[in-house]
């Protein structure tokens, strides 16, 4: 009797234990499980956003090298127009140097040409510039000296020699072209424009200073004897100019 009423009390408890046991084993099965299921969802959120931001990266570099393509074209393109330009500059003034050198330069008293202004019979009246005249001249000026910009310059002195033409200014625009030309270096278009000053206006006052630095240009084509001609004209023609003076000394520097 006492055997059979243990059983009946044990019985019950160790029903309700393994109830809970199974419970417990249920719970953390579920929880395992659940775990496993946000595991995966997160590693699923993670490799979307991965590959979003992959998408987004190609599609910048696409875009960059989209940029970079027009970048390149829009450089050659103005390589190309730069390159056009200064061959029509440079035709210009080829043109206009071969048109000086047709022309018959001024006689004096005697019948004789000459470029000293002291003994021209005629001297032009060159005509003065007004304010618009002088801002666009002195803009060039600080292209040339202070910037350094000297493709801008050139350009600059073909539109102000078209703008203002026979104008006192306008020989010294031919001045500065040679002068530009002469850093660049380009020798030849260096030439020319002195040429222009030299014989079309070898009564201003740039004139001395303009066959001198023609003599310099020749001499850096290696025309020696052309360069040391330019320079005794400088001594014949202008004896008091500044010119005359480094004329002597390039005279002194390169005997024979």
């Amino acid at each position: 009797m006492r055997k059979q009423l243990m059983a009946t009390v044990f019985f019950p408890l160790a029903l309700g234990q393994a109830g809970m046991a199974l419970a417990q084993s249920s719970t953390s099965a579920f929880q395992s499980n659940a775990s496993e299921a946000q595991r995966k969802a997160n590693s699923s959120q993670a490799t979307s956003e991965l590959f979003y931001m992959i998408q987004q990266l190609q599609g910048e570099v696409r875009r960059l090298q989209g940029e970079t393509e027009e970048q390149r074209h829009l450089i050659k393109r103005l390589q190309d127009q730069g390159r056009d330009r200064y061959i029509d500059l440079d035709q210009r003034i080829l043109d206009l140097s071969e048109k000086v050198s047709s022309q018959p330069r001024v006689a004096d008293s005697t019948g004789k040409g000459t470029g000293n202004k002291k003994n021209s019979a005629q001297i032009r009246e060159y005509r003065q510039p007004d304010a618009e005249e002088r801002k666009a001249y002195n803009e060039i000026q600080n292209l040339i000296h202070s910037q350094k910009k000297y493709d801008e310059a050139i350009s600059r002195l073909y539109e102000f020699i078209d703008k203002y033409p026979e104008g006192d200014l306008t020989v010294n625009a031919y001045y500065w072209l040679g002068e530009v030309y002469l850093v660049k270096p380009q020798l030849e278009q260096a030439r020319q424009a002195f040429s222009i000053v030299a014989t079309r206006y070898a009564d201003h006052r740039k004139a001395s200073d303009a066959v001198y630095k023609l003599g310099i240009t020749l001499d850096r084509l290696d025309k020696k004897s052309e360069a040391r001609q330019q320079m005794e004209q400088v001594l014949n023609d202008y004896p008091e100019s500044d010119a005359a003076g480094l004329a002597r000394k390039f005279l002194g520097a390169n005997k024979g």
